[in-house]
Parts: structure tokens; sequence; C-alpha cells
């Protein structure tokens, strides 16, 4: 199957299973859920949910059982997003080509509103039928890299780095390892957690998933350079206006893009390397360089 098929096909499913997973019903909570909704449903490209799914079925699992997981990752990220707009973080008043949820509901509610996410996540995963052992690890493996030594973390670290003139590479690349790139390897983990896999594959993915992380990150500070409002669906050039440092304002535009290759081809030996059959994996590579959103 090609390769942005079968993206659309995993997207279809997550998107699918969130809008069911998160019903809109009257309730004395009823805004906060629609705010819920609003930053969860219609719009993303459900990569980290892709991953999940494709190295569950890669490391031979079958059926639906790894959807709920898939969806509380998404869930995840979606609380990451809201909580990242908020005016105390990087203040920014679009996302996916619409207002933040804070514009569209006040911050109060979009606070509660990622705290909502967050929270429902771990109540769909502990509830969904799969073997206990495997779905304690793959909780265990998600709360390990949302937290303050994962994506919170390097949310902090990312933060700090706004008030240095001089950031180096390392600081930079271990900043994006936590901040973007753990939830990332928590998809791939986790598929390869409740497929039962060996700890030769599970080890490959933790490496694939680094890689493409930073690859993934790369290429954002990238596109917030060359792309535009509409085409990006947020506002760009705001980590020049806040005086960030980027992989762009470290190699520039050219050598953060060779960067991001050399990365990508990296990733998908790692894949080889292990033996994963199939090509979604490594066409998902060359999409993270090539995408323009």
């Amino acid at each position: 199957m090609e390769f942005h098929e079968q993206l659309a096909i995993y997207a279809e499913r997550t998107e699918a299973e969130l809008n069911r997973l998160l019903p809109l019903i009257s309730c004395p909570q009823q805004e906060v859920v629609e705010a819920m909704r609003y930053s969860l449903l219609g719009g993303g490209k459900r990569l980290r949910a892709a991953l999940l799914l494709a190295f569950y079925e890669a490391c031979g699992g079958t059926g639906e059982t790894a959807l709920p997981f898939a969806c509380a990752l998404e869930m995840i990220h979606a609380y990451s997003l809201i909580h990242d707009d908020l005016p105390c973080m990087d203040d920014d008043d679009l996302r996916r080509g619409k207002p933040s949820c804070h514009i569209a509901y006040g911050e109060a509610t979009a606070l509660l509103a990622g705290d909502g996410l967050l929270t429902h996540a771990f109540d769909v995963l502990l509830h969904a039928d799969c073997e206990p052992l495997r779905t304690l690890k793959a909780a265990g493996c998600l709360a390990q890299a949302i937290g303050v030594y994962g994506m919170i973390g390097g949310q902090v670290m990312d933060l700090a780095n706004e008030e240095k003139s001089d950031v180096s590479e390392e600081l930079l690349r271990q900043t994006d390892a936590l901040k973007t790139g753990a939830l990332i390897r928590a998809a791939c983990e986790m598929g390869c957690i409740l497929a039962g896999a060996d700890e030769n594959k599970l080890s490959a993915a933790k490496a694939y998933a680094e890689k493409i992380g930073l690859a993934f990150q790369i290429t954002d500070d990238i596109l917030d350079v060359t792309s535009s409002t509409e085409e990006l669906g947020k506002p760009v050039g705001s980590d020049m206006e806040q005086q960030k440092n980027t992989y762009v304002s470290v190699y520039g535009i050219e050598g953060a893009r060779a960067r991001s290759a050399q990365l990508l081809n990296e990733a998908k030996e790692e894949l080889k390397t292990a033996g994963f059959g199939g090509d979604f994996l490594s066409d998902l590579a060359d999409y993270i360089l090539e995408r323009k959103n």
C-alpha cells in the first residue's frame, strides 16, 4: 500500500476511535469537554498514533488491541499543544489553522482541557482490552516519557534556553530529545511492547525513534523560517521573534536540512538491521524530511 494511503487509514481509524472515546454529552462539565474535543479532533497527521500502530503490526500484532493506546498518545499530544500555546509558555494564538484553545475558550478552560486530556488518556489505556502486563508496561513507558524527565522536562529546558544568548548543539539536542522526541519514542516502544516484541526489536525501535524525533524537530525549526502561516497552520517566525535557539540558528537552513537527512538515513538503517519488514516506517522517515506542515 502507498505510504500516504496507509497514513490516512491509520489517521481515520484513530480519529473515529477518539470521537467515540470522548463523546460530547450534556453534563455540567460540557464546556471543558467541548474544549478537549476542539483541540483533539479534526486536525493533525496522527503521526504518533501511526508509529504505534505500525510498530505493533511490524512486530506481529493483529486486531484493534493497540488502538486505544494510540488514542491515548494523541490525547497527550493534544494536551501538550494546548499548554504550549498558553500565554505563559509559547503564547501562540493559532494552531492547525484555527484559534488556539485558550483563544477559543479562555485560559482557565484551556488549562483544564489540557489536564483533562492527560488524565483521560490513562483512563482509556488502563481500561483497554489487552494483556494486563503489557498494558502496565506500556502505561509505564508513556508515563516516564511525558514526565519531568521526559516531555515536561524538555519544556522546562526549552524555556530556560530562551534566556541564554548561546546554547550548544548538545544542549539543544538534549532539550529536543525530551520535549519532542520522548513522546515519539514512547509511540514506537509501546507498539513493540503491546505486540510482545523481543529486546532486539525494542532496541531498534528506540534507536529509530530517537533519530526521527530529532529530525522532526529540526524540520519544525526549518519550517518556522521557510513556511507560511497558511501552509503551516500556526504562526511562523515565532522562534526568531522569541529569540529561541534552534537548529537553524546553529546550522543555517541548508546545514539543518543536511543534519535531518543524515538522521533519517540512520533511522532507516536501524530498521534494516533489526529486520523490520514493510516500507511504511522507512517511508515515514522520508516524509518527515519532505513535509510542509
